[in-house]
Protein backbone atom coordinates (compact mmCIF):
# COMPACT_ATOMS: atom_id res chain seq x y z
CA UNK A 1 0.00 0.00 0.00
CA UNK A 2 1.27 3.26 -1.10
CA UNK A 3 1.31 5.77 1.62
CA UNK A 4 0.02 9.59 1.14
CA UNK A 5 0.73 12.53 2.86
CA UNK A 6 -2.90 12.77 3.87
CA UNK A 7 -1.66 9.68 6.67
CA UNK A 8 1.53 10.12 7.27
CA UNK A 9 1.80 8.15 10.46
CA UNK A 10 -0.28 5.00 9.05
CA UNK A 11 2.08 1.74 8.46
CA UNK A 12 0.10 -1.15 8.25
CA UNK A 13 -2.70 -2.04 6.46
CA UNK A 14 -4.07 -2.63 10.14
CA UNK A 15 -3.62 0.44 11.39
CA UNK A 16 -5.32 1.92 8.00
CA UNK A 17 -8.74 -0.13 9.16
CA UNK A 18 -8.55 1.75 12.35
CA UNK A 19 -8.51 5.18 11.39
CA UNK A 20 -11.23 4.16 8.87
CA UNK A 21 -12.94 3.31 11.47
CA UNK A 22 -12.58 5.92 13.70
CA UNK A 23 -12.84 8.81 10.58
CA UNK A 24 -16.46 7.33 9.97
CA UNK A 25 -17.17 6.79 13.70
CA UNK A 26 -15.57 10.41 14.37
CA UNK A 27 -19.08 12.50 13.72
CA UNK A 28 -22.01 9.99 15.34
CA UNK A 29 -19.45 11.00 18.68
CA UNK A 30 -19.73 14.81 18.14
CA UNK A 31 -23.21 15.00 17.49
CA UNK A 32 -25.01 13.78 20.43
CA UNK A 33 -28.71 13.16 20.46
CA UNK A 34 -30.05 17.19 20.96
CA UNK A 35 -33.43 17.72 22.20
CA UNK A 36 -34.44 20.78 20.26
CA UNK A 37 -37.54 23.26 22.27
CA UNK A 38 -38.79 26.01 20.50
CA UNK A 39 -40.49 28.99 22.02
CA UNK A 40 -41.30 32.63 22.22
CA UNK A 41 -43.75 34.91 22.30
CA UNK A 42 -45.78 38.02 21.17
CA UNK A 43 -47.29 40.93 21.89
CA UNK A 44 -49.82 44.09 19.91
CA UNK A 45 -50.20 47.28 21.95
CA UNK A 46 -52.38 49.70 20.77
CA UNK A 47 -52.40 53.25 22.51
CA UNK A 48 -53.95 56.99 22.72
CA UNK A 49 -52.37 59.67 23.73
CA UNK A 50 -53.44 63.28 25.17
CA UNK A 51 -50.24 65.20 26.03
CA UNK A 52 -49.23 68.53 25.97
CA UNK A 53 -46.18 68.60 23.73
CA UNK A 54 -48.53 66.92 20.96
CA UNK A 55 -47.97 69.43 18.11
CA UNK A 56 -47.95 67.51 14.42
CA UNK A 57 -48.52 64.15 16.50
CA UNK A 58 -51.42 61.82 16.16
CA UNK A 59 -52.93 60.45 19.13
CA UNK A 60 -53.30 56.92 18.27
CA UNK A 61 -51.05 54.30 17.16
CA UNK A 62 -49.71 50.58 17.22
CA UNK A 63 -46.69 48.43 17.60
CA UNK A 64 -46.22 44.69 17.78
CA UNK A 65 -43.17 42.51 18.25
CA UNK A 66 -42.58 38.30 17.92
CA UNK A 67 -39.66 36.85 19.27
CA UNK A 68 -38.98 33.15 18.52
CA UNK A 69 -36.37 31.19 20.59
CA UNK A 70 -35.01 27.41 19.51
CA UNK A 71 -32.63 26.18 21.97
CA UNK A 72 -30.80 22.67 21.21
CA UNK A 73 -29.40 20.79 24.60
CA UNK A 74 -28.14 18.07 25.69
CA UNK A 75 -27.46 16.46 28.81
CA UNK A 76 -23.60 13.46 28.94
CA UNK A 77 -23.48 10.78 31.23
CA UNK A 78 -21.27 12.94 33.55
CA UNK A 79 -25.17 15.21 33.92
CA UNK A 80 -23.17 18.06 32.33
CA UNK A 81 -26.02 19.59 30.51
CA UNK A 82 -24.85 22.02 27.52
CA UNK A 83 -26.43 23.52 24.16
CA UNK A 84 -27.43 27.00 22.72
CA UNK A 85 -30.18 29.09 22.27
CA UNK A 86 -30.87 31.50 19.75
CA UNK A 87 -33.82 34.30 20.14
CA UNK A 88 -34.93 36.06 16.91
CA UNK A 89 -36.43 38.93 16.84
CA UNK A 90 -39.15 40.98 14.73
CA UNK A 91 -39.66 44.50 16.23
CA UNK A 92 -36.96 45.04 18.65
CA UNK A 93 -38.99 47.45 20.96
CA UNK A 94 -36.99 50.31 18.86
CA UNK A 95 -39.25 52.78 18.35
CA UNK A 96 -37.63 54.62 15.43
CA UNK A 97 -37.35 51.56 13.27
CA UNK A 98 -40.04 50.92 10.86
CA UNK A 99 -38.40 47.84 8.99
CA UNK A 100 -39.79 44.47 8.70
CA UNK A 101 -35.87 43.17 8.89
CA UNK A 102 -35.26 39.79 11.30
CA UNK A 103 -32.27 40.23 13.86
CA UNK A 104 -31.07 38.17 16.99
CA UNK A 105 -30.89 39.45 20.87
CA UNK A 106 -29.62 36.27 21.80
CA UNK A 107 -27.19 33.62 20.33
CA UNK A 108 -24.86 32.26 22.88
CA UNK A 109 -23.76 28.75 23.67
CA UNK A 110 -23.73 27.35 27.22
CA UNK A 111 -22.63 24.54 29.58
CA UNK A 112 -24.22 23.89 33.12
CA UNK A 113 -23.39 21.53 35.90
CA UNK A 114 -22.10 21.39 39.42
CA UNK A 115 -20.03 23.92 39.11
CA UNK A 116 -22.52 26.21 37.68
CA UNK A 117 -23.73 27.96 34.81
CA UNK A 118 -21.33 29.61 31.74
CA UNK A 119 -22.73 31.20 28.73
CA UNK A 120 -20.87 32.97 25.84
CA UNK A 121 -21.87 34.70 22.98
CA UNK A 122 -25.16 37.49 22.48
CA UNK A 123 -27.28 37.77 25.26
CA UNK A 124 -28.04 41.16 27.95
CA UNK A 125 -26.49 42.00 30.79
CA UNK A 126 -27.17 40.41 34.20
CA UNK A 127 -29.21 42.91 36.11
CA UNK A 128 -31.29 43.62 32.66
CA UNK A 129 -32.02 39.73 32.84
CA UNK A 130 -32.25 39.04 36.66
CA UNK A 131 -32.24 42.85 38.72
CA UNK A 132 -35.15 43.20 40.12
CA UNK A 133 -38.09 46.69 39.55
CA UNK A 134 -40.42 45.70 41.85
CA UNK A 135 -43.26 42.96 41.23
CA UNK A 136 -44.18 44.49 37.97
CA UNK A 137 -42.31 43.33 35.21
CA UNK A 138 -42.95 43.38 31.30
CA UNK A 139 -45.87 41.27 30.18
CA UNK A 140 -47.63 43.09 33.22
CA UNK A 141 -49.91 45.99 32.53
CA UNK A 142 -48.46 48.91 34.67
CA UNK A 143 -45.22 47.95 34.78
CA UNK A 144 -42.22 49.85 34.46
CA UNK A 145 -40.96 47.47 31.80
CA UNK A 146 -44.50 47.43 29.65
CA UNK A 147 -43.15 49.98 26.74
CA UNK A 148 -45.80 52.54 27.07
CA UNK A 149 -43.76 55.12 27.40
CA UNK A 150 -42.29 54.54 23.97
CA UNK A 151 -46.08 55.96 22.77
CA UNK A 152 -44.16 59.63 23.35
CA UNK A 153 -41.62 58.60 20.73
CA UNK A 154 -41.63 61.42 18.26
CA UNK A 155 -42.26 64.52 20.98
CA UNK A 156 -39.62 66.78 21.80
CA UNK A 157 -40.75 65.03 25.54
CA UNK A 158 -39.07 62.13 24.55
CA UNK A 159 -35.76 62.95 23.42
CA UNK A 160 -35.46 65.05 26.92
CA UNK A 161 -36.34 62.22 29.30
CA UNK A 162 -33.33 61.49 31.33
CA UNK A 163 -31.61 58.18 30.30
CA UNK A 164 -32.53 56.36 33.57
CA UNK A 165 -36.86 56.51 32.90
CA UNK A 166 -35.91 53.98 30.27
CA UNK A 167 -32.79 52.12 31.57
CA UNK A 168 -34.24 50.87 34.66
CA UNK A 169 -31.60 48.96 35.99
CA UNK A 170 -27.20 49.59 35.66
CA UNK A 171 -27.14 52.01 32.77
CA UNK A 172 -26.39 49.43 29.33
CA UNK A 173 -27.33 46.39 31.37
CA UNK A 174 -29.78 46.34 28.17
CA UNK A 175 -27.02 45.78 25.47
CA UNK A 176 -27.17 42.81 23.64
CA UNK A 177 -23.22 42.68 23.27
CA UNK A 178 -21.43 39.50 23.20
CA UNK A 179 -20.50 38.23 26.67
CA UNK A 180 -19.19 35.76 28.78
CA UNK A 181 -21.32 34.77 31.87
CA UNK A 182 -20.24 32.77 35.34
CA UNK A 183 -23.37 32.32 37.34
CA UNK A 184 -23.05 30.08 40.29
CA UNK A 185 -24.65 26.88 41.89
CA UNK A 186 -27.37 28.50 44.20
CA UNK A 187 -26.40 28.16 47.95
CA UNK A 188 -29.57 28.40 49.98
CA UNK A 189 -31.46 30.75 47.35
CA UNK A 190 -28.43 32.47 47.26
CA UNK A 191 -26.68 33.05 43.25
CA UNK A 192 -23.83 35.77 42.24
CA UNK A 193 -22.20 35.97 38.81
CA UNK A 194 -20.27 38.33 37.00
CA UNK A 195 -19.85 38.91 32.80
CA UNK A 196 -17.21 40.75 30.99
CA UNK A 197 -18.52 42.76 27.36
CA UNK A 198 -15.16 43.56 25.39
CA UNK A 199 -17.40 46.42 23.61
CA UNK A 200 -20.64 48.10 24.04
CA UNK A 201 -22.50 46.97 20.96
CA UNK A 202 -20.16 44.49 19.49
CA UNK A 203 -21.95 41.03 18.92
CA UNK A 204 -22.30 38.25 16.57
CA UNK A 205 -18.46 37.85 14.43
CA UNK A 206 -17.84 41.72 14.66
CA UNK A 207 -14.56 42.71 15.44
CA UNK A 208 -13.66 46.11 17.02
CA UNK A 209 -10.93 46.78 19.08
CA UNK A 210 -10.80 50.61 18.50
CA UNK A 211 -10.10 52.87 22.15
CA UNK A 212 -10.83 55.96 20.16
CA UNK A 213 -13.77 56.79 18.06
CA UNK A 214 -14.35 58.98 15.44
CA UNK A 215 -15.13 62.43 16.40
CA UNK A 216 -19.68 62.67 16.34
CA UNK A 217 -19.96 58.60 17.04
CA UNK A 218 -22.08 57.63 19.72
CA UNK A 219 -21.06 57.27 23.31
CA UNK A 220 -19.34 53.48 23.47
CA UNK A 221 -17.86 51.72 26.28
CA UNK A 222 -15.19 49.02 26.44
CA UNK A 223 -14.24 46.36 28.96
CA UNK A 224 -17.16 46.22 31.02
CA UNK A 225 -17.96 43.89 33.72
CA UNK A 226 -20.74 43.46 35.23
CA UNK A 227 -20.81 41.58 38.75
CA UNK A 228 -23.44 40.99 41.56
CA UNK A 229 -26.36 38.27 43.60
CA UNK A 230 -29.39 37.58 43.55
CA UNK A 231 -31.73 35.89 46.30
CA UNK A 232 -35.33 34.15 46.56
CA UNK A 233 -36.97 32.10 49.38
CA UNK A 234 -39.97 31.10 50.55
CA UNK A 235 -41.54 30.24 53.85
CA UNK A 236 -45.37 29.61 53.65
CA UNK A 237 -47.26 32.42 52.14
CA UNK A 238 -44.48 34.68 52.36
CA UNK A 239 -42.08 34.67 49.71
CA UNK A 240 -38.27 37.24 49.32
CA UNK A 241 -36.99 38.01 46.19
CA UNK A 242 -33.81 40.55 46.55
CA UNK A 243 -31.18 41.60 43.83
CA UNK A 244 -27.39 43.84 43.74
CA UNK A 245 -25.70 44.37 40.79
CA UNK A 246 -22.80 46.54 40.09
CA UNK A 247 -21.49 47.38 36.11
CA UNK A 248 -18.13 49.15 35.30
CA UNK A 249 -16.70 49.91 32.07
CA UNK A 250 -13.63 52.47 30.66
CA UNK A 251 -15.35 54.89 28.13
CA UNK A 252 -14.20 55.27 24.65
CA UNK A 253 -12.54 58.74 23.60
CA UNK A 254 -13.68 60.31 20.41
CA UNK A 255 -11.41 62.11 18.14
CA UNK A 256 -11.05 63.52 14.45
CA UNK A 257 -6.88 64.01 14.63
CA UNK A 258 -7.60 67.57 15.30
CA UNK A 259 -10.19 68.15 18.38
CA UNK A 260 -10.49 65.41 20.75
CA UNK A 261 -13.73 64.42 23.64
CA UNK A 262 -13.61 62.09 26.51
CA UNK A 263 -16.23 60.60 28.72
CA UNK A 264 -16.81 59.53 32.29
CA UNK A 265 -16.60 56.13 32.75
CA UNK A 266 -18.89 53.64 32.89
CA UNK A 267 -19.69 53.05 37.08
CA UNK A 268 -23.78 51.69 38.04
CA UNK A 269 -25.42 50.36 40.54
CA UNK A 270 -28.79 48.64 40.93
CA UNK A 271 -30.31 46.87 43.77
CA UNK A 272 -33.94 45.86 44.07
CA UNK A 273 -36.15 43.97 46.40
CA UNK A 274 -40.03 42.01 46.92
CA UNK A 275 -41.90 40.82 49.55
CA UNK A 276 -44.67 38.91 48.77
CA UNK A 277 -47.40 37.79 51.27
CA UNK A 278 -50.48 35.36 49.55
CA UNK A 279 -51.95 37.14 46.59
CA UNK A 280 -50.27 40.44 47.10
CA UNK A 281 -46.56 41.86 46.49
CA UNK A 282 -44.77 45.00 46.58
CA UNK A 283 -41.31 45.50 45.83
CA UNK A 284 -38.61 48.49 45.46
CA UNK A 285 -35.65 49.26 43.25
CA UNK A 286 -33.13 51.93 42.99
CA UNK A 287 -30.07 52.73 39.92
CA UNK A 288 -27.97 55.06 40.42
CA UNK A 289 -24.92 55.71 37.62
CA UNK A 290 -24.03 59.21 38.31
CA UNK A 291 -22.04 61.13 35.50
CA UNK A 292 -21.09 57.98 33.70
CA UNK A 293 -21.33 58.47 30.29
CA UNK A 294 -21.47 62.63 30.25
CA UNK A 295 -18.81 64.32 28.31
CA UNK A 296 -15.91 65.46 30.07
CA UNK A 297 -16.30 69.57 31.04
CA UNK A 298 -20.04 69.96 30.46
CA UNK A 299 -21.30 72.86 32.30
CA UNK A 300 -24.29 71.04 33.52
CA UNK A 301 -24.88 67.53 35.14
CA UNK A 302 -27.90 66.08 36.77
CA UNK A 303 -26.38 62.45 38.48
CA UNK A 304 -28.83 59.38 37.00
CA UNK A 305 -30.64 57.58 38.65
CA UNK A 306 -34.19 56.08 39.31
CA UNK A 307 -36.64 54.96 42.00
CA UNK A 308 -39.07 52.49 41.13
CA UNK A 309 -42.04 51.47 43.89
CA UNK A 310 -44.48 49.02 42.55
CA UNK A 311 -47.48 46.32 44.15
CA UNK A 312 -49.74 43.92 42.59
CA UNK A 313 -52.71 41.63 43.58
CA UNK A 314 -53.74 38.67 41.99
CA UNK A 315 -57.54 37.39 42.05
CA UNK A 316 -57.82 34.73 39.98
CA UNK A 317 -57.16 35.38 36.57
CA UNK A 318 -57.00 39.23 37.28
CA UNK A 319 -53.25 40.98 38.19
CA UNK A 320 -54.28 44.53 39.69
CA UNK A 321 -50.76 46.25 39.31
CA UNK A 322 -49.88 50.21 39.87
CA UNK A 323 -46.56 51.48 39.81
CA UNK A 324 -44.39 55.06 40.65
CA UNK A 325 -41.13 55.99 39.30
CA UNK A 326 -39.17 59.19 39.63
CA UNK A 327 -36.08 59.62 37.27
CA UNK A 328 -33.07 61.24 37.32
CA UNK A 329 -30.51 62.73 34.88
CA UNK A 330 -29.42 64.98 31.66
CA UNK A 331 -31.58 64.08 28.98
CA UNK A 332 -31.09 61.53 26.79
CA UNK A 333 -30.46 63.08 23.36
CA UNK A 334 -27.72 65.29 23.76
CA UNK A 335 -26.73 64.80 28.00
CA UNK A 336 -26.22 67.91 28.57
CA UNK A 337 -29.21 69.51 30.17
CA UNK A 338 -30.61 68.62 33.40
CA UNK A 339 -33.37 66.39 33.22
CA UNK A 340 -36.29 64.74 35.67
CA UNK A 341 -39.47 62.59 35.56
CA UNK A 342 -41.94 61.40 37.42
CA UNK A 343 -44.30 58.17 36.12
CA UNK A 344 -47.53 56.69 37.82
CA UNK A 345 -48.64 53.64 36.51
CA UNK A 346 -51.65 51.17 37.08
CA UNK A 347 -52.95 48.46 35.00
CA UNK A 348 -54.58 44.56 35.16
CA UNK A 349 -54.01 42.00 33.24
CA UNK A 350 -56.50 39.13 32.62
CA UNK A 351 -55.41 35.64 31.76
CA UNK A 352 -57.59 35.18 28.89
CA UNK A 353 -56.03 31.27 28.32
CA UNK A 354 -53.04 29.28 29.03
CA UNK A 355 -50.52 31.80 27.86
CA UNK A 356 -52.58 34.14 26.37
CA UNK A 357 -53.52 37.90 28.35
CA UNK A 358 -54.56 40.68 27.82
CA UNK A 359 -54.34 43.94 29.60
CA UNK A 360 -55.48 47.93 30.22
CA UNK A 361 -52.54 49.97 31.87
CA UNK A 362 -52.62 54.19 31.96
CA UNK A 363 -49.79 55.85 32.22
CA UNK A 364 -49.36 59.69 33.14
CA UNK A 365 -45.67 61.32 32.96
CA UNK A 366 -45.12 64.30 34.42
CA UNK A 367 -41.43 65.53 32.75
CA UNK A 368 -39.32 68.62 32.73
CA UNK A 369 -35.51 70.06 31.69
CA UNK A 370 -34.30 72.29 33.71
CA UNK A 371 -33.25 75.84 32.90
CA UNK A 372 -35.53 75.57 29.43
CA UNK A 373 -35.53 73.81 26.16
CA UNK A 374 -34.04 75.20 23.01
CA UNK A 375 -35.06 78.05 21.46
CA UNK A 376 -37.15 79.19 24.30
CA UNK A 377 -39.79 76.04 23.77
CA UNK A 378 -42.11 75.46 27.23
CA UNK A 379 -39.55 72.85 29.17
CA UNK A 380 -42.05 71.31 30.48
CA UNK A 381 -44.54 68.34 29.68
CA UNK A 382 -47.48 66.19 30.58
CA UNK A 383 -49.09 63.43 28.83
CA UNK A 384 -51.77 60.85 29.50
CA UNK A 385 -51.19 56.97 27.97
CA UNK A 386 -54.12 54.20 27.64
CA UNK A 387 -52.78 51.29 26.24
CA UNK A 388 -54.31 48.34 24.96
CA UNK A 389 -51.58 44.93 25.51
CA UNK A 390 -52.36 41.82 24.02
CA UNK A 391 -49.78 38.92 24.49
CA UNK A 392 -49.09 35.07 23.49
CA UNK A 393 -46.21 33.14 25.23
CA UNK A 394 -45.44 29.65 23.94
Amino acid sequence: MRLTPLFPLLRTSALTGTAFIALHAAPALAEPGFDLTIGGDAYFQGAYVSQKQDSGLRSTEFSNRLRLTVTPSATADNGLTYGARLRLVAGNGDPSVSSRTVENDRAFIYANGSFGTVQAGVINGLSDEYGIIGPNTEGIAGSPDSNGLLFLYGSSTFAALPLAATSLRTLVSYDTGSKLIYISPSFGGLQVAVSYTPRLGDSNSSVDRRKVDTLGDALAFRDIVEAGAAFQTAAGDITVEASAFYQTGKAVRQSDGILAQSFEDLSSIHVGANVGYGPAKVGVSYAFSGDSGYAKGIARSRDQQNLIVGAQYVSGPLLFAANYMRALGNDAATMTTPAKADIWQGGVTWTLAPGLTAGLEYDYVRSTLSGGASGGADPTDRAHILMLDTRLAF
